[in-house]
């Protein structure tokens, strides 16, 4: 099938492309049609918080459960001065005006609520607006909201008077541009990978139509389910790793399968069946480990799931399809590149890297790429063809000595490796999941500055106040209330109390408590002081009341979340572990190999998760990358091990096919591991250096889940690709020799044979030239 695919692609290359066009174009029409409706909502069903939203839901309105933000401002006079009170209720007359604001409650009047600063350094002089927003505006809306509110509010400041917006509804979601770093990165490493400036362009162009079909999905998809709008980027990211590694694996056989002696057609279904099936076994499997984030039950994480295993399957399919198209384009001439192309391909990366950098002077590049390309047919130097050097035999390359210099010394190699990844794995068991607050952004936003004067004038806990949400069973039910509140303002932790407040006063049938903690939101303290009020305090104080009261708000909610997902976190991994080792069993027809592999992968992800603590929870270099020290988001973890999982399982088909073949031929143990080894470092290599650097260019991002998902990403597979693939594995197969492929034979007649490798002919087709002519290729 593999061959008759990549064989059919390469000689019907129009159509394909054709196919590939009308499909994106409808994708993206759609979208324009259809729109987003991203929701970062975090629900939990059958949590204590969100059995207090349905009462909100049902007797408030949605009162603490809807977007909201907030215009804050400071002064040198104080607020109430007439000065500064009618600049700001001119600015709230303003907001109230704008399209999609449902209400605004002012600092000023009867209505006005706790909401001037009256302690501290800033008594007097900090007062604060709440904006609710019309529950129809999806996140994009809001966003765009925000923006306009924020110009109003720096129109409206004058000497003396300074506005800020806070929300995180209102901050929107700024598009990355530094995954630009990792393309400028991956064009020269491409070219010094391929040897030629065609197939690069073929592979970044074939990466790029996956990912923008998949980021394509993800919009529509939004409208299906529970997406969040940070999914996008984070599928972009993923997509454009997977893409241009997937690419290259095969057009790295297809080079190598002409300089064997092959025809294109032959060389092109050779590199189907081989590179291409491992294509599809690892893409099928981050896909479906992606999916299995649907088991977990949470719409929020089973969104993000879906917009990652989207992007994932597009650039899947494009690596087997428009690529295999591409080449029947290029035919024979991939391998030819003049200096023109060289310099081209020079400004282009050079151009990219200032744009993702914002940095003018790269920006240079795009004359310097226009002038190569315009004069590259006129001026002979840049007419002139790059020598394609064939691949050097593997018995003399670096990594087949490499490898003989491992296996020299097993022992020490292995231990080595080991411990290297076990010393970083030692913050993991300080690991903390909960939900970084406002005041990680980046101190240049508005929101940073909204929630630090907010905090500074009301107290940390105020940016995060607690509601305590019950329905009453009779109006003298309030008075249970009242001793409730009374005992809560005496708990450590609690810097005050508000309440009761019925939803009616004249027949109340439901009421709340706001309680406002002495600490931050993402505060360890206010974790256990939520523990606290919910297993002792609360029920203690309501016994015999028959009331039921729920703790509910948004800190409460990103608490519950947080410890379901932990709790579910150790049965995905074991899946998908079970699952990994099963089919590296089928595929390599031993026990050993996939033990060893699972074990691997678990102390590489391992050491990830300990240098994510590190840098992220403890704040160990943080001031480098622009963060504070906060709890690990509690998705990450779960993101983080079902792509690695799938990116490991890549680089581990790729280098033990090739192993078990060289076994297979020679039947030598510990020169098939050289041999496999130096035939597929190279590529690793280079798949894994563009893939730390499109993931690691996110730190440069100011959303700090984006910053810590990429360095999570980057770190997993920088482990894989060096310590993991290049010593721990070499060492260990070293030490077990031919037991390596040794399964028990009762297993072996009942286990599925999964063949990823292919057939693999010895010598050139004789069948003749292509049937197909050959096509000019855009020789850059």
């Amino acid at each position: 099938m593999y061959i008759r695919l990549g064989r059919w692609s390469f000689t019907h290359p129009r159509l394909v492309v054709a196919i590939w066009v009308a499909l994106l174009a409808s994708i993206f029409v759609s979208v324009g049609t259809i729109g987003d409706a991203f929701d970062d909502a975090l629900e939990v069903p059958g949590s204590d918080a969100d059995a207090g939203f349905s009462v909100l839901e049902e007797n408030f309105g949605g009162v603490g459960a809807g977007a909201e933000g907030s215009i804050v401002v400071i002064s040198d006079a104080p607020v109430t001065d007439a000065s500064v009170q009618h600049v700001f209720v001119d600015l709230i007359s303003d907001v109230q005006g704008l399209d999609g604001v449902a209400s605004v409650r002012s600092p000023f009047g009867e209505n006005q609520d706790g909401q001037i600063s009256t302690t501290g350094d800033l008594a007097g002089r900090v007062a604060f607006a709440s904006v609710a927003l019309s529950p129809e505006l999806n996140q994009t809306e809001a966003g765009e909201l925000g923006i306009e509110i924020l110009d109003l509010a720096e129109q409206a400041e004058r000497d003396g008077i300074r506005f800020e917006v806070g929300g995180a509804a209102l901050a929107g979601f700024e598009p990355p541009e530094t995954e630009l770093i990792g393309l400028s990165f991956a064009v020269v490493v491409l070219i010094l990978a391929l040897g030629s400036v065609l197939a690069m362009n073929i592979t970044i162009a074939v990466a790029l139509a996956g990912v923008g079909g998949g980021l394509a999905l993800t919009v529509l998809f939004s409208n299906l389910f529970t997406v969040p709008e940070f999914a996008t980027t984070i599928g972009a990211m993923i997509g454009l790793g997977v893409g241009i590694d997937y690419a290259l694996f095969i057009v790295n056989r297809y080079r190598r399968s002409l300089h064997d002696g092959f025809a294109p057609l032959d060389a092109a279904g050779m590199a189907l069946d081989t590179s291409g099936r491992s294509v599809i076994f690892a893409g099928a499997t981050v896909v479906v480990s992606l999916l299995g984030l649907l088991l977990i039950g949470v719409d929020f994480i089973a969104g993000l799931g879906i917009a990652a295993a989207a992007t994932v399957a597009m650039t899947m399919a494009a690596s087997v399809t428009l690529l295999p198209a591409a080449l029947g384009f290029a035919q024979d001439r991939v391998g030819i590149t003049k200096v023109r192309g060289l310099v081209a391909s020079g400004g282009i990366a050079a151009l990219l890297l200032g744009i993702g950098l914002s940095i003018q002077p790269f920006l240079i590049g795009l004359p310097i790429a226009a002038i190569a390309l315009a004069l590259g047919s006129f001026v002979a130097p840049l007419k002139r063809v790059v020598p394609d050097r064939p691949p050097k035999p593997v018995r003399e390359s670096f990594w087949y000595r490499w490898s003989h210099g491992i296996q020299a010394r097993p022992w020490t190699s292995a231990l080595v490796g080991v411990a290297i990844l076990v010393v970083m794995s030692i913050p993991v068991f300080d690991l903390r999941l909960g939900f970084s607050d406002e005041s990680n952004l980046a101190e240049s936003t508005t929101t940073r500055q909204a929630y630090e004067l907010l905090s500074d004038g009301f107290g940390p806990g105020f940016n995060g106040p607690l509601l305590l949400a019950t329905e009453l069973n009779a109006p003298d039910d309030i008075d249970a209330l009242v001793t409730l509140a009374e005992t809560l303002a005496s708990v450590d932790g609690v810097a005050s109390v508000k309440g009761p407040i019925p939803n009616d006063a004249d027949n109340p049938t439901a009421a709340i408590l706001q309680v406002v903690p002495t600490t931050s939101p993402q505060d360890v303290v206010t974790e256990t002081l939520v523990q606290t009020l919910r297993s002792d305090v609360v029920p203690a104080a309501m016994a015999g009341s028959g009331l039921d009261v729920f703790i509910t708000g948004t800190v409460a909610a990103n608490i519950d979340f947080s410890d379901y997902l932990a709790s579910r976190t150790i049965v995905f991994f074991g899946v998908v572990l079970a699952l990994s080792f099963l089919l590296l069993m089928m595929v390599f027809r031993s026990l050993l190999v996939p033990l060893k592999a699972v074990i691997m992968n678990i102390l590489s992800i391992s050491a990830a998760y300990g240098l994510v603590v590190a840098l992220f929870q403890w704040g160990w270099g943080a001031s480098l990358f622009g963060i504070d020290g906060a709890p690990i988001e509690p998705f990450i973890p779960m993101m983080l091990f079902a792509v690695v999982f799938g990116l490991s399982m890549d680089y581990e088909v790729f280098l033990l096919s090739r192993i078990k073949e060289e076994y297979e031929h020679t039947g030598d143990a510990r020169n098939s591991v050289a041999d496999g080894l130096a035939a597929t470092a190279g590529v690793i290599t280079a798949a894994g250096a563009i893939m730390v650097v499109v993931f690691g260019s996110f730190l440069l991002e100011d959303v700090r889940v984006i910053k810590l998902f990429g360095f999570g990403l980057a770190s997993a597979v920088f482990l894989d690709a060096t310590l993991v693939r290049m010593l721990l594995v070499p060492a260990t197969m070293e030490l077990l020799g031919d037991k390596n492929w040794w399964l028990p034979a009762w297993i072996d007649k009942v286990l599925p044979n999964l063949n990823v490798e292919g057939s693999r002919p010895d010598r050139p087709s004789e069948s003749g030239p292509d049937p197909i002519e050959p096509r000019q290729a855009a020789n850059v």
